[in-house]
């Protein structure tokens, strides 16, 4: 079986590049797209943000205590979108296999590519040259035989640089991997290896593949694999996406349902930013609900037709609230997905809306 050749490029804070790019006033300086309003979230930081400790998803007031000098600046996402594209064709330049992450991310398979350059590497940096000269924007690549060390080698530089990890040095690269930096793993699942005393891919890599299921059930063979540098995914060009959702673990249970409101805020916003950034228009809404007993349910609404606005999904996302609370237990984690995705105009009602009295 030949090895495969994998390039994920990513994008240097993308939204915040694509800023300072237009507005030469903000190059230098510490900026956040996203809205600076109370319930606001940073969508993107640029590095001069990152520097405070600013990042994405994170509060906007919080992000504005870490740094005061912070300047917020509106979204865009028709312009990313643009720009996205223009990446796009530099991709398509060198092979079909491309699987976009999102706007500003993809993995190639240059296994085979168009232009018969015989190194990965070669192909990547021709890539970010290209990138540069076209938009003005930096990226990152990682260059390895799998998507997962790829995905890993993309940042292991960042900014404006590559990595390469060739299979000789996969085992032991994720061997000296934190569990933290696993692409994938989440605080929630992080805390969970801890407790189980797998701090790194080499305590992962002393498991054998019962262990790993008793302590993994279905994802053992995912995590046993990993641990040794395999991955077998494939390069998948136009993946559908199912749904988009975001969730959050608390560090202190909650009970009441204006702290739900001010926790869901920045979730609904993230999804709605994802959905927008991919131009996906979603018809059903659910709320996920975990109890400090870890029990789990769902409570779904679907539309005849898509959300529409951030304050419509807030409006759905209430009424779901209200369903569970008061709950019958302290909540310990919540979250938002949005899924059946169209068009943003099919299944609109075809008879003319008629003006109704209030």
């Amino acid at each position: 079986m030949s090895i495969r050749k994998i390039i994920h490029i990513d994008m240097d804070a993308f939204y915040a590049s694509v800023e300072q790019r237009d507005n030469p006033e903000l190059r230098g300086k510490p900026v956040a797209v996203g809205h600076g309003a109370a319930r606001g979230v940073v969508a993107a930081a640029s590095y001069e943000a990152r520097a405070f400790g600013v990042h994405s998803a994170m509060a906007s007031v919080t992000a504005m205590r870490k740094c005061p000098q912070l300047i917020f600046v509106p979204p865009r996402f028709e312009v990313y979108k643009a720009v996205s594209a223009q990446i796009r064709e530099i991709f398509t330049e060198h092979t079909t296999l491309i699987e976009p992450l999102s706007l500003d991310e993809a993995y190639l398979d240059v296994t085979e590519n168009l232009q018969n350059i015989p190194l990965a590497t070669d192909i990547a940096n021709t890539i970010r040259r290209r990138i540069k000269e076209v938009t003005g924007l930096n990226s990152s690549a990682g260059i390895s035989y799998n998507k997962f060390l790829a995905k890993m080698a993309s940042g292991y530089r960042k900014p404006n640089n590559f990595f390469v990890i060739p299979p000789q040095r996969g085992a032991a690269f994720v061997a000296a991997l934190p569990i933290e930096k696993f692409h994938g793993v989440g605080p929630a699942t992080a805390a969970r290896m801890h407790k189980l005393g797998i701090t790194t891919g080499a305590d992962l890599a002393v498991l054998s593949l019962e262990e790993a299921t008793r302590m993994f059930g279905k994802h053992a063979q995912y995590w046993y694999d990993l641990a040794r540098g395999i991955d077998h995914r494939e390069v998948k060009p136009n993946r559908e996406r199912k749904s988009v959702g975001a969730e959050d673990t608390f560090r202190n249970d909650i009970t009441t349902i204006d702290e739900a409101r001010e926790l869901t805020a920045p979730l609904m916003e993230k999804v709605w930013r994802v959905c927008q950034s991919r131009d996906l228009h979603g018809r059903t809404v659910t709320l996920k609900v975990k109890y400090a007993d870890f029990e789990q349910i769902t409570r779904s609404r679907s539309r005849p037709v898509p959300v529409s606005s951030l304050p419509e999904l807030t409006g759905v996302v209430e009424d779901l609230l209200a369903q569970v609370f008061p709950p019958r237990l302290p909540i310990r984690l919540l979250g938002v997905t949005l899924s059946s995705f169209g068009s943003a105009v099919e299944d609109q009602p075809s008879q003319m809306a008629l003006p109704i009295e209030r």
